[in-house]
């Protein structure tokens, strides 16, 4: 009786490759196929999954999953690695991955596979999460194996294996870089990419225009958060009203790609140590986080606020090197969840041209107190008090002052 085996697959040409050698190895593979936004048709990767092979494939629907547990989350983290990356890939992985072994368990099987290179991130996120939930898996991850190794080289052996193999592809040799979407992101690498001096070409870009064609006029919206959690997204200038997570998620990268907002072009630190240039569009996240982090200005205690500031580049860390499902983050998202009790009320902001424009915030739990803040007004501080106060603190200054 064949070995089952759950193959994390996309349809793109490694993964296909990869379906009918692990056929030819002697392997019943079940294919796993995870809905988290991307403009596909399944139905045709479907279909090629079992013309290549596989006995049988899974199409699961993880976009509502993907936005509330996972991309919300680290919007409430306000977790950014090395100050650019919104971890678009990195947050959809672990997600992925879960699902993954939840469809090896209901198949009796403990033998998983992904497509993922020995140079990248996404191995790490996969692996370290099958461990996480299926202690004695069995990992199959051919980038890492000697006779895959010893069998491709490159992209033209793959190509070359499938037509052999009459693996229906739409690639070539000549394919310029390699893109991965989510509701989240759309990042575009590898290729005429890999030179970091290469520009970007405008009809790369899916999810956004530039701001040079974006329209000359503003758009004002009103963002809505419960808890740390956007709810609501009002258009102020079509009256629009969103809610629904997916959707407003899905509404708020129209138009905030509609305004150019949301392109970066980074080198970043991969886990093993490889540094990688990546071109992302985050639309509505970039919207998001800068909302979210701005509601939390007024909500948030002084210490509170710092201390989530020293939190999140951790955090975000943790997040790109795949340790979602760590004992660490649990307990660091635990101290998340407890700081957004209060982060609830709305952010004005205006996008133009590339741009956020922060206008406005309010909140029932705001801590700000105008009369106290206020230069035309005492309220019911005693500025006299600011003498004593300074003395104090000064004193560290003072012996310093003397020794010079």
């Amino acid at each position: 009786m064949k070995q089952k085996i759950i193959l994390a697959y996309s349809g793109g040409l490694d993964t296909s490759v990869i379906l009918k050698w692990l056929v030819n190895k002697g392997y019943n593979v079940i294919a796993y196929i995870a809905d988290v936004g991307q403009k596909e048709d399944f139905k045709k990767i479907k279909e090629k999954a079992i013309k290549t092979g596989a006995s049988k494939v899974y199409i699961e629907d993880l976009k509502k999953e993907l936005v509330e547990q996972y991309i919300f989350q680290i919007i409430k983290a306000n977790a950014i690695y090395e100050g650019n990356y919104l971890l678009g890939t990195a947050i959809a992985r672990p997600l992925i991955a879960k699902k993954q072994v939840e469809i090896a368990k209901k198949e009796g099987t403990k033998i998983l596979a992904h497509g993922c290179t020995g140079k990248g991130n996404d191995q790490v996120r996969f692996e370290l999460t099958w461990m996480t939930f299926l202690p004695d898996v069995q990992i199959i991850s051919p980038w890492k194996e000697d006779d895959w190794l010893n069998q491709f080289k490159g992209r033209k052996d793959l190509i070359n294996y499938a037509k052999k193999e009459k693996i229906p592809i739409d690639v070539n040799i000549n394919k310029p870089y390699s893109t991965d979407e989510n509701l989240l992101h759309m990042s575009y690498e590898s290729g005429i990419l890999e030179d970091t001096k290469c520009s970007p070409v405008e009809n790369m870009f899916k999810l956004t225009v530039s701001p040079k064609k974006a329209p000359d006029k503003e758009t004002r919206i009103i963002i809505e958060f419960k808890q740390g959690m956007p709810v609501k997204i009002i258009n102020l200038t079509d009256k629009k009203e969103i809610i629904g997570s997916v959707k407003l998620l899905a509404y708020l990268n129209k138009i905030a790609g509609e305004n150019g907002i949301g392109r970066i072009d980074i080198v970043e630190n991969r886990f093993i140590g490889l540094k990688s240039r990546g071109i992302y569009e985050t639309p509505a996240g970039t919207i998001l986080f800068k909302a979210h982090k701005d509601l939390e200005s007024i909500t948030l205690d002084k210490q509170i606020f710092q201390l989530k500031e020293l939190m999140a580049p951790i955090i975000a860390k943790m997040i790109y090197n795949g340790f979602w499902f760590s004992p660490g983050m649990k307990f660091l998202m635990a101290a998340v969840d407890e700081s957004q009790e209060y982060v609830s009320g709305k952010v004005y902001m205006t996008l133009y041209k590339g741009n956020i424009i922060i206008t406005g915030r309010e909140s029932k739990y705001s801590l700000y107190n105008q009369p106290l803040a206020s230069m035309e007004e005492f309220g019911d501080f005693n500025q006299k008090d600011a003498s004593g106060f300074i003395k104090i603190i000064g004193l560290g200054s003072k012996l310093y002052g003397v020794k010079k």
